[in-house]
Parts: C-alpha cells; sequence; structure tokens
C-alpha cells in the first residue's frame, strides 16, 4: 500500500503489511560441511537445554522453542532466537546507514555555571571529544555562551544548542560570540521542532545564513518520559512533517527546511532494537521527505543525520558501575545503527553531577569502540542480518502506523502512559531485570559521593520503585531459616536473600540446620522469618519449623518456593518482586513498634 499526503497536509495510508514470522526448513550454512545443520538439528539441541532447565518438558516438541525464546518488546514486536531467511521473508532492506567513518563523540555540557562547565568543555575536547552539546536553562543562560567556548575552536569543534527557555536568544548570542567565523560542519542552532513557528522560523532563517544545522527534532524527551521504540519514531516523524511545513510555509522548499534538521534518539542496553530503530529511522524519515516531493535519492533529499544519546533511564543510581556497561552496550548499538554523533552520558549522572572520572569514561567509551575495537570501520556492520533486518521493518511500520495517528491529532500522553505502566509491571516481576538493583543487589555497597545536580528528577529511572526502596532501607533483618544440608537448600536460601536485598532488607542466616530445635536455637526474635529448603525438606519438617518458629515469636512466615498453607507468604520466581518486598516490609515495621504498643510507661504488658 502507499501512503499520500492529503490536501489537508496529514499523512494517509500505510506501508506492506509485516510478514508472518515462520522458522526457514532448510539449513544454516557456516564454515565447512561438517558445520551444516539443519534447523531440526538446532531445534533438538536447544531443547535439550530448555528441559534442563525445566523451561519445557520431556513431553513438549523440540519446536516448542521458538516460542519460549521468543520475546517482545514494548510495542509487542517479536525478537526471534535466530534469524533465517524465512524470518526476512519479503522484506526489502532499507534504512542503511549512511555515515562513512568516525562517529562524532559529542560532550554533554549543562550547569550549574559557565566557568566550570568551560573547564569541563577544554578538559573533554582534550581528551577526545570532537562535538559539545550545549544545555541552557539548568544554570546556564545564552549570555554564558562566550565565556562557556572561550579558547574553543568553533571552526573545528561543531557546537549543538540546546535552550528551550529562548532558543532565539542563544542563537544570535552564539553567533555573535563567533563573530562571522567559519563554523564546523555539524554546527547546530538548536531550535526544538516543537517550538513556536514563529522562533522556528526566526531561528532557520540564522542558520541558514551561517551555513548551519537550525532544528533538532528530540526523539529523547518522549524516551524520557517512558515512550516505546516505536513510539519515540512516530513522536520524531510528527514533529519533522511539523518543522517541514512550518518552514515550507515560511518560503523554503521541502530540502531546504530538512537539510537544516538534525534528529535526537535514545540508545539503550537493547542492542538490536535500537540499532533496528536507528535504521527505521532513515527508512521513514526519506518516506516523509518522498510524499513531500522530494525522492529518495534526489539532490534535495538529504539523507537524516542522527544524534544518539544513551539513556538516562535506563541508569541505576545503585551499583552505579553497571551503568558503565548498560552504555557501552547502548554507544556500540548507536555506532553499528549509523548515528553521525554518539553521546555516552557518564555512568555516576544518577548521583548526583558527574565528576571528571565519570566524564572521562564516557567519552574513551567511544573513542575504544573507534580506535580498538573498529565498529566505526565498518560499512552498515548489520546489513543483511535477518534478524535485524526484520526488526526494522517490524519498527517501521509501528513507528509508520503511530505517526499517521499522531498527525491526525491523536495524543501520544496516553499511549506512553500505558507503556510505563506495562514496563512497570516487569520490571516489578523481574522479567525485565536490571543488574544491581533488581538482581544481585549489594546493601553493603558505598556509593560515589558526588555534588548535587540542579536538574536531577527531571527524568524517572525505570528502577526508580526499587530504588525508594534500597533509599529506606529496612532496619530490621529477615531470619532466613535454611532447612538441611547446604546442598539442598543453597539455591532457595540465596534466591530470597537476593530478592529480599532488592528491597533493602538484610538477611540473618541460620543454618544449614536439621531440625525445628535447631532452628529455634538459632532464632533471634526477628518478627518475619524466611523458610529455605528444598521440597523434600518442606515435606518432611517445614510443618514442625513453622510451628516452632511461630511458638518461638515469629509473627510473619514466608516460604521460598511454591506456597504453602501454613506459611503466610512465599517468593518465587515470577512473583511480583515489589508488591512482595512492600509487604514483607509492612509486616518489619509493626514488630519494631511492638513494645510501645503493648507495654505501659513503666514496662508493664498491657
Amino acid at each position: 500500500m502507499v501512503r499520500t499526503m492529503s490536501d489537508e497536509g496529514t499523512i494517509e495510508g500505510g506501508l506492506d503489511e509485516p510478514d508472518d514470522l515462520e522458522p526457514e526448513q532448510g539449513t544454516l550454512r557456516l564454515a565447512a560441511p561438517e558445520d551444516e545443520h539443519t534447523l531440526a538439528d538446532w531445534e533438538q539441541a536447544t531443547a535439550a537445554v530448555l528441559r534442563k532447565s525445566r523451561r519445557m518438558t520431556d513431553d513438549d516438541p523440540d519446536d516448542l522453542v521458538w516460542s519460549k525464546l521468543t520475546r517482545k518488546t514494548l510495542d509487542d514486536i517479536p525478537v526471534v532466537p535466530l534469524g533465517t531467511a524465512a524470518t526476512l521473508g519479503d522484506v526489502v532492506t532499507a534504512g542503511r546507514p549512511t555515515r562513512a567513518g568516525d562517529w562524532d563523540i559529542r560532550a554533554h555540557l549543562d550547569g550549574p555555571d559557565a566557568k566550570l562547565a568551560h573547564e569541563a568543555t577544554l578538559v573533554d575536547l582534550e581528551g577526545g571529544v570532537s562535538s559539545l552539546w550545549v544545555e541552557l536553562g539548568a544554570g546556564l543562560e545564552p549570555s554564558d555562551l562566550p565565556a562557556l567556548l572561550a579558547d574553543v575552536l568553533l571552526d573545528l569543534a561543531p557546537v549543538v544548542l540546546d535552550a528551550p527557555e529562548d532558543p532565539l536568544a542563544a542563537a544570535e548570542a552564539f553567533l555573535a560570540h563567533a563573530d562571522g567565523g567559519d563554523l564546523a560542519p555539524g554546527t547546530n542552532l538548536g531550535v526544538s521542532g516543537e517550538a513556536a513557528a514563529a522562533t522556528l522560523v526566526a531561528v532557520a532563517q540564522l542558520a541558514r545564513k551561517a551555513g548551519t544545522f537550525g532544528v533538532v527534532v528530540d526523539a529523547t524527551a518522549v524516551h524520557d518520559r517512558g515512550a516505546s521504540d516505536a513510539q519515540e519514531l512516530g513522536h520524531s516523524m510528527a514533529v519533522g512533517a511539523r518543522v517541514l511545513r512550518v518552514l515550507t510555509e515560511a518560503g523554503l522548499t521541502v530540502g531546504e527546511a530538512a537539510s537544516l534538521v538534525e534528529f535526537r534518539y535514545s540508545a539503550t542496553d537493547e542492542q538490536f532494537p535500537t540499532i533496528a530503530k536507528l535504521r527505521a529511522a532513515r527508512r521513514l524519515w526519506a518516506r516523509v521527505l518522498e510524499l513531500s516531493g522530494v525522492p529518495a535519492g534526489s539532490p534535495e533529499a538529504p539523507a537524516q543525520r542522527q544524534h544518539a544519546v544513551t539513556s538516562r533511564p535506563m541508569m541505576s543510581k545503585y551499583d552505579p558501575w553497571v551503568n558503565m556497561l548498560r552504555t557501552t552496550v547502548a554507544a556500540f548499538a548507536a555506532g553499528v545503527g549509523g548515528a553521525e554523533a554518539v553521546t555516552v552520558l557518564p555512568f555516576d549522572g544518577p548521583l548526583g553531577r558527574p565528576d571528571a572520572f565519570g566524564r572521562r569514561i564516557a567519552r574513551n567509551t567511544s573513542a575504544l569502540l573507534i580506535d580498538e575495537s573498529h565498529v566505526a570501520h565498518v560499512a552498515d556492520p548489520a546489513g543483511g542480518s535477518y534478524a535485524v533486518e526484520r526488526l526494522t521493518d517490524d519498527l517501521a511500520q509501528a513507528g509508520w502506523e503511530l505517526f499517521g495517528r499522531l498527525d491526525s491529532g491523536e495524543s501520544l500522553d496516553d499511549l506512553v502512559g500505558a507503556t510505563v505502566e506495562r514496563r512497570e509491571a516487569e520490571i516489578a516481576r523481574r522479567t525485565r531485570p536490571l543488574t544491581g538493583l533488581t538482581e544481585f543487589p549489594n546493601l553493603a555497597e558505598e556509593l560515589p559521593e558526588r555534588e548535587p545536580d540542579p536538574a536531577a528528577g527531571r527524568v524517572r529511572r525505570y528502577g526508580a520503585s526499587f530504588e525508594a526502596l534500597r533509599d529506606d532501607p529496612a532496619t530490621s533483618p529477615v531470619f532466613l531459616a535454611t532447612l538441611g544440608t547446604v546442598a539442598a537448600h543453597t539455591a532457595r536460601a540465596t534466591f530470597a536473600a537476593n530478592l529480599l536485598a532488592a528491597g533493602g532488607i538484610a538477611v540473618e542466616v541460620a543454618g544449614p540446620t536439621q531440625g525445628a530445635d535447631e532452628l529455634v536455637a538459632a532464632y533471634d526474635g526477628q518478627a518475619v522469618v524466611c523458610l529455605a529448603g528444598s521440597d523434600a525438606s518442606y515435606a518432611e519438617w517445614g510443618a514442625d519449623a513453622v510451628a516452632a518458629l511461630r511458638a518461638a515469636g515469629a509473627g510473619w512466615v514466608i516460604v521460598a518456593g511454591k506456597p504453602r498453607d501454613d506459611a503466610d507468604d512465599s517468593a518465587a520466581v515470577g512473583v511480583d518482586a515489589l508488591a512482595f518486598l512492600t509487604r514483607t516490609r509492612e509486616k518489619l515495621s509493626p514488630h519494631e513498634i511492638a513494645p510501645l504498643a503493648l507495654h505501659d510507661s513503666e514496662g508493664t504488658p498491657r
């Protein structure tokens, strides 16, 4: 089906519908004949692994591995475990990167004052940064630009402005500081594509005179609110189309207007969706230009220019070192996806103002990927990958469909709200794990100290609910009652301890114990008890253990594993961890204030 632009300027029609996903029934040709195997061979080997981990039974057919291992994104787009030619179907490759060579290593600069920002600027440039993203409004004003950019060679280092409060004043101050000198390619006066029409036109005219970019379509704004990949794409196309309309009404051609625009997208630690999103964005923008009368490949059709920024909400305040891994994967995906510029946000940003070490690691992440891993030296590394091409097409379809709805006046807010709710539920159940926060937490860690950030709080991190529990740790521990030998209880005891730690709850471990008397002897009056043992141990003496602990004063008994009639709560894989932890903390608190409620001023029981 072909898209058309209506007389009213709204997008009508649709792209081709995606094909059904069916595994190929041929062979996977690898390096040598002995390495050739059918998909049935792969299914058999994979099924054996899933049966060993009890995700499949002996009676399940081998081809069940496809449904077991295919996961869906927040846009309900399937990500298959193995790409095959049949997975791709008749999808035509589109959205190939146009960047030639290294991407632009772009540092982010903001408040709290021009002097500190200037010092950070020079250190970043000397350390390998090749362009600057200057955010005003967080302690910096347009009048601070001369001080901030002092000693910066504007003909070598592109500057991208970000001044939501007064973009015209910022553009004028920057150009006055440049004083008519040459400006490096990639410089952008940075008016938002959502700015008032008069402001958008005024800044665009200044950019045309200066020979720079002038407009930023910032899709990270909706990402930071919790939007999905397709919602980010649809929003960016709607804003981009709006820019074309405003600027063409002001007298520019479509090609002239498009040549002023840079798109800003988020890059997350979900590697393949990030690669596919950047590829899909180029495909969609080319289609918008085509429908606007500028066909792909014509001299008037500029390729979409992309600035990728590592996701703010994906980072965690706790175990912040994991953020280095998250941003490395995100930067890799952004580079492979073809972004012209990549900003790696410092790993310590969730703790406050990033220090010099955090900024150094951030810029070196791109430098290592470019100079040592040579990621940028391969043309379109993901090109031809069945899985990536399929995912690219599916994302393009979803983004284009949403673009049409937004272009017709539908609000994005409710859609983003539903996505946030779904993500929260998956994080609460730990089906979307956050390493160092919901998984493998370390209650004894000492967080690095950072200066307060005046811009903190503008983004709600994905793990905010668990961070809130960690910010206010429980003052009383849970008694972890291990039943039987170490081999019998270790798995469930470890699971329970990690789960409780994710909610800021410490444990005091007793064990290994071989009977109810030993458990009671180790028990020290904790309000909440968690039993951890094998099913055989539970069957043999679990009821005696529960009864003995209750008699000794335990007010709330949890069992690690399946629910039991004699226990108050249970914890197993798939539990709503956030709800479970909240219940457990509620049971701990009354115990702490019990002496005040149950005794009079002289200590006599009421």
